[in-house]
């Protein structure tokens, strides 16, 4: 399993809907509100990491009102769920 943590910047005042619209993607597992200079904090896993890429690029940075988004990876060594 492949695991990513993508941190989204939306438009002022459509967090909610960026933040709906991104829990219904496939390999979205988790997305909450943060305070700061990003207005999302988004799990993702993924079976392959062309999947996760694909969930990202394909998806997530498809959905009205992002306006950026920046993807930490997971060292798949410390990956131990």
């Amino acid at each position: 399993m492949e695991t990513a943590y993508v941190l989204v910047k939306s438009q002022v005042a459509h967090e909610m809907d960026v933040m709906g619209e991104l829990l219904k993607i496939d390999n979205v597992k988790e997305a909450r509100g943060t305070f700061g200079v990003y207005d999302i904090f988004v799990k993702v896993e993924a079976k392959t990491s062309k999947e996760l890429e694909d969930t990202i690029t394909k998806n997530i940075r498809k959905v009205k009102y992002v306006i950026s988004t920046t993807t930490l990876s997971v060292i798949p060594e410390q990956d131990k769920n």
